[in-house]
């Protein structure tokens, strides 16, 4: 699932910084952003970002070894951008399918779970189209991989 796309090999890579003005990393994840809220994806911020950055791609999915969800990916995000708002996406970026086989934000309901936010620094763009299966968009992503970096949330206030 998601986590091969970090894998061992991947750990070498230099890292982002991701953070949120509404997340802190292994605090809870407010309700807002879960199936009980309305207020859709939280908002995001990087840096770091190396040279030679083609787009940005962010992978939200809960963090189970086993029957993990991804509940949200968003690619070929322009390099130069370096936040979403909440409830957004950024200007020409593209949605895939989650595993749910919703497009775009799909708010987590799994309680005891926690929950990853996943900023991936490409080395070109995926050229999927909105909707892409989900299988397809994380092979794509792993194989443009070039720096990444996480917020984790512990699990749903």
């Amino acid at each position: 699932m998601v986590g091969s796309i970090a894998s061992a090999d991947r750990l070498q890579l230099e890292p982002i910084s991701v953070s949120s003005p509404r997340l802190r990393d292994g605090a809870v994840l407010p309700s807002d952003y879960s199936c009980k809220g309305s207020s859709g994806n939280p908002p995001l911020r990087w840096s770091r970002v190396p040279d030679g950055t083609k787009s940005v791609a962010i992978v939200a999915d809960n963090n189970a070894r086993a029957g993990g969800e991804v509940n949200w990916v968003v690619f070929d995000i322009d390099p130069r951008t370096n936040e979403v708002a909440e409830k957004s996406v950024p200007v020409g970026a593209v949605e895939g399918s989650t595993t749910s086989g919703k497009v775009g934000y799909a708010p987590p309901c799994r309680r005891g779970q926690s929950y990853r936010f996943t900023v991936y620094a490409l080395n070109g763009k995926i050229h999927l189209g909105k909707g892409a299966p989900l299988s397809r968009t994380l092979k794509a992503i792993a194989e443009k991989t070039i720096a990444w970096g996480r917020l984790t949330a512990g699990h749903i206030q």
